[in-house]
């Protein structure tokens, strides 16, 4: 398997649609690129907030992680 990109919580959390233009999420330890959904413009959808781990958040939302295929995977969320 190839090497995945470790994506630090830091780097996770300037991309929250705010502080750089790219707007990143985090879901069971992987990283996707959400920039492209209307639905989270600003950095927001709903309640939730990019730039950061909503795997927790997510396990009431209406809809599956098939979500997340048609967003770009960035990487691995790196632990602490």
């Amino acid at each position: 398997m190839e090497s995945l990109n470790q994506i630090t919580p830091s780097q996770l959390a300037l991309r929250n649609g705010q502080d750089k233009p790219e707007i990143w999420i985090a879901y069971q330890g992987m990283v996707y690129d959400v920039s492209i959904s209307r639905l989270w413009k600003n950095g927001k959808h709903y309640e939730h907030w990019a730039g950061q781990d909503l795997t927790d958040e997510l396990k009431g939302a209406p809809h599956t992680e098939h979500v997340f295929e048609k967003f770009a995977f960035i990487g691995k969320l790196k632990s602490n």
